[in-house]
């Protein structure tokens, strides 16, 4: 069974655009057999990475010196095959997600390589993430304004020499619903989100054909 951990970083939590297109795509996970947890960074006190000295690289390989509720995160996501990042885009990310992702360094292990003319890591043997999936909403019109969340969570992947498996996308966000209801089109980019999580889990990959229902107006 394919196991995931889904951390939406919107402030807004179950009332926002996000959280209406990740529940779709969880959705179509759970439809193939997937087990999924979903968690809210804004529930979750996650101070900061205040550690400059990279505690967890070098004095606690693997331990955080921070005690917050990311000691609760920690196992959640070693035990993971799949971590979804969910997030509205801001500038680029909003504070909450953004301390979630700084606080993923205890899981990398410090033994870097070169790559590509890239300096890399890899996760710990202990962490089982074989996937990272973005799941992204924007107020603005044009798929692009997504770009700098996109490679944010890629260059994540890439460092933790783990697979970025994709993103769903979704801009203009707020034209899913109307009077409080989702519009049809809005079902149709739902429907799309969902077919694009079950395709992840049974398939492995997110067909390109699938995701770009993301952009229907």
């Amino acid at each position: 069974m394919v196991r995931a951990v889904a951390i939406n970083g919107s402030p807004q939590m179950e009332k926002g655009n996000t959280a209406l297109v990740l529940a779709s795509f969880i959705q179509g996970m759970m439809d193939a057999g997937a087990e999924v947890e979903l968690l809210y960074a804004s529930r979750l006190t996650v101070k900061p990475c205040s550690c400059g000295v990279m505690y967890c690289w070098d004095d606690g390989p693997g331990e955080c010196c921070i005690q917050d509720d990311m000691q609760l995160l920690y196992p959640k996501l070693k035990a993971a095959d799949v971590l979804i990042l969910a997030t509205p885009v801001y500038v680029p990310l909003p504070g909450d997600m953004q301390n979630v992702v700084n606080r993923l360094m205890p899981l990398i292990e410090p033994k870097l390589e070169r790559r590509q003319g890239r300096t890399r890591a890899r996760f710990r043997e202990d962490v089982g993430i074989q996937k990272i999936v973005l799941v992204a909403t924007s107020g603005w019109r044009e798929v692009e304004n997504c770009d700098t969340v996109v490679r944010i969570v890629k260059e994540l992947a890439e460092d933790a020499s783990t697979e970025f498996a994709g993103a769903v996308l979704r801009p203009h966000a707020d034209a899913m619903r109307a009077d409080g209801k989702v519009t049809r089109d809005g079902q149709a980019v739902l429907d799309a989100v969902r077919r694009a999580g079950n395709e992840l889990v049974k398939e492995g990959r997110m067909n390109q054909e699938t995701l770009r229902g993301r952009a229907m107006k």
